[in-house]
């Protein structure tokens, strides 16, 4: 199941091989075990630029899914594209009282299920599931290895 990671940001160095075994873990638990996944981080103008494109909100956000089963077409290996705006979870770990570790594995977590179709989105009781599913996930990846070194 191969994990593609690329950073675009130069305030921290994303652990790139640490990324791509947490995330491989993740698709484990998922089920998803011969899905392709890419996972991409940056900075605040370009997930502002992604999200005004792809979800019209002129702003920034903390993390993007792109979806690839939900474009139709023949099926494919790729599971999708997730995007994680390190300045907003570097804002988000502060704001929280927690490590920029934990914050980008939340988002990590939270990307993928929206990969595999998990939408909080939807309503009360969506949002209740996936909020369950992403503490069930996070607590599997304990203890959290170093995604990033600062």
């Amino acid at each position: 199941m191969p994990v593609f990671v690329h950073s675009q940001v130069r305030r921290v160095v994303i652990q790139t091989a640490v990324v791509s075994r947490v995330v491989q873990k993740l698709l484990t638990l998922l089920g998803e075990t011969a899905s392709e996944v890419s996972i991409d981080f940056v900075g605040d103008a370009r997930m502002r630029h992604l999200n005004r494109a792809y979800r019209r909100k002129d702003r920034t956000t903390d993390v993007l899914a792109f979806a690839s089963r939900e474009a139709g077409g023949p099926h494919s290996p790729m599971l999708g594209d997730v995007v994680v705006s390190v300045p907003a979870a570097m804002r988000q770990a502060k704001e929280l009282g927690h490590a920029l570790n934990q914050e980008l594995a939340r988002l990590l977590i939270h990307g993928l299920l929206h990969l595999v179709g998990y939408d909080h989105e939807l309503g009360a009781k969506e949002a209740q599931r996936m909020r369950r599913k992403e503490e069930k996930l996070f607590a599997a990846l304990k203890p959290l290895p170093k995604l990033v070194t600062c």
